[in-house]
């Protein structure tokens, strides 16, 4: 049994290819978003620290932790890799490929605190696309620099309880769902009247291509917040699946 701990539009296709190979797998999501899974795949959702896992764990049956988090989800990261050292579990996790950046209207910055002061500085609306997790430091940035911020989060009660607790008013939120087209980008780009984009690099399977695009169509300056350090090794699918051929051997 595998413990996929996901939420990543890589969650689905991962599990299916698990299944083919006769895999059984439970999936783990922090939310109840929507999420297409194969048949035979079992879900459970709800944020869980280390110990949480670590019940789940003996709880399940599980006998091979998969981490495919975002790339960003660094508390996941964390309980996932201290629960793999308390059961004594394989842990290998799966990472999500970059996308090559390169042009001078894209600026990089090391975390949410510095790229606020980023975008902000070019004293342009500013449309937010990381997520309702760091909202915080836009929402202070923007207000002190007098510049309109809009924010595209997930259409769910707990992204917009995130928006109020950080003090944007809803008239500056947009909550859809995605994945975005490069249309729907320039297309929010537009009714928001935004100049700057930011987002997280997140890779392609998290849009960072199409918003490289979106911004260049739209002369609007894009502000891309750098992933965090990794600790231990980064798979990619077919090194993953190797691995876990290895594990089911020993």
């Amino acid at each position: 049994m595998i413990l996929l701990l996901g939420g990543t539009s890589e969650t689905g296709p991962l599990a299916r290819v698990l299944r083919q190979r006769g895999r059984e797998v439970l999936v783990s999501t922090a939310t109840d978003a929507p999420l297409e899974l194969p048949e035979g795949v079992r879900r459970r959702w709800g944020r869980l620290d280390a110990e949480g896992l670590v019940g789940l764990c003996r709880q399940e049956g599980i006998r091979v932790l998969v981490d495919a988090g975002h790339p960003f989800a660094v508390e996941l990261h964390a309980s996932v890799r201290e629960a793999a050292d308390l059961t004594g579990l394989p842990l290998l996790r799966y990472g999500r490929a970059a996308t090559p950046v390169d042009a001078p209207w894209v600026h990089w910055a090391a975390d949410h605190e510095s790229a606020a002061r980023l975008a902000c500085s070019f004293g342009k609306t500013i449309l937010l696309t990381t997520g309702s997790r760091h909202l915080t430091p836009y929402v202070q940035a923007a207000e002190a620099a007098e510049v309109q911020l809009f924010a595209r989060v997930l259409d769910h009660p707990e992204s917009l309880r995130s928006c109020e607790a950080a003090g944007l008013h809803p008239s500056r939120i947009l909550a859809l769902r995605g994945p975005f087209d490069l249309t729907t980008h320039l297309a929010h780009l537009h009714q928001t009247g935004a100049g700057v984009l930011v987002s997280k690099d997140s890779g392609e399977a998290g849009g960072v291509g199409l918003k490289l695009e979106a911004s260049r169509q739209a002369a609007a300056e894009l502000v891309l917040v750098r992933r965090p350090p990794e600790s231990g090794e980064s798979l990619d699918l077919g090194t993953l699946l190797q691995r876990l051929d290895c594990v089911g051997r020993s």
